[in-house]
């Protein structure tokens, strides 16, 4: 049974396909569900550390996938950020610390070359993730 759901976003389509599909899951199983922005951080081994998004873009793009989430059945939806030099590792060490039985993932359409040279979070969140994942396209 789905308790738990946390979905990943970067704000991009594909992510926003996911999120639907995280929200009519949730809203189907009465389940609660997390969105969470993985931000990136750079440097810092001897300079500083460089976040990938600033403050007001993560809240840009978790307000946008929480309106989304509204409008596809949930009436509650928790917001986190999440700040991680990986987004696949931020996303698998959240949700299994704190107990998610679910993540819902968008993937791109990356084919070919681009694929094996760019990697996937998708793919990487099903490797290593602790409970089910959906890849949502």
């Amino acid at each position: 049974m789905i308790q738990k759901i946390l979905c990943p976003t970067d704000g991009t389509d594909h992510s926003d396909i996911a999120v639907a599909y995280a929200a009519q899951l949730a809203a189907k199983f009465g389940a609660s569900l997390t969105i969470c922005v993985v931000n990136i951080a750079h440097g810092g081994a001897r300079g500083p550390v460089i976040h990938h998004w600033t403050n007001q873009e993560m809240t840009d793009k978790l307000e946008r996938a929480r309106t989304l989430a509204l409008e596809n059945g949930v009436t509650e939806v928790k917001q986190v950020d999440i700040v991680n030099r990986e987004a696949a590792a931020g996303i698998v060490t959240y949700a299994e610390h704190n107990a998610y039985d679910q993540i819902v993932v968008g993937t791109g359409d990356k084919r070919g070359l681009s694929r094996l040279m760019l990697g996937s979070v998708a793919a990487d969140v099903m490797a290593r993730a602790h409970c089910t994942v959906t890849v949502a396209r």
